[in-house]
This record gives C-alpha cells, structure tokens and sequence, in this order.
C-alpha cells in the first residue's frame, strides 16, 4: 500500500512529460507535413548519383 504514494506521484510526472512533450512537438512543427515523408518512398529519383572519378 505503501508505494502507490510513490507510483501515482511518479506516474502523474511521467504523464506530465508526454503531454508537455506532445505540445512542444506539435509547436515546433513535427506534425505540419504528414503526406510528403510517406510518399516521398515511391517517388522517382531520375537524377543519376555524381561521378567522383574514382574507378
């Protein structure tokens, strides 16, 4: 019984962290373009890579 006095302060601070580091991310941007990285997989690269010359 004991240590639900430490585990639900310590649960609370850990909610805490994810909720303030969900806000963060999405201020900082992390969620403003969720289309493009998942498309950009399938998508063509017709550019050939540089040649260095080292043969």
């Amino acid at each position: 019984m004991n240590i639900l006095y430490l585990l639900i302060p310590l649960a609370l601070l850990i909610l805490g962290g994810a909720v303030w580091a969900f806000f963060w991310a999405v201020g900082s941007g992390q969620f403003d373009d969720m289309d493009t990285p998942a498309v950009r997989v399938i998508m063509d690269d017709d550019k050939r890579p540089p040649d260095d010359g080292a043969e």
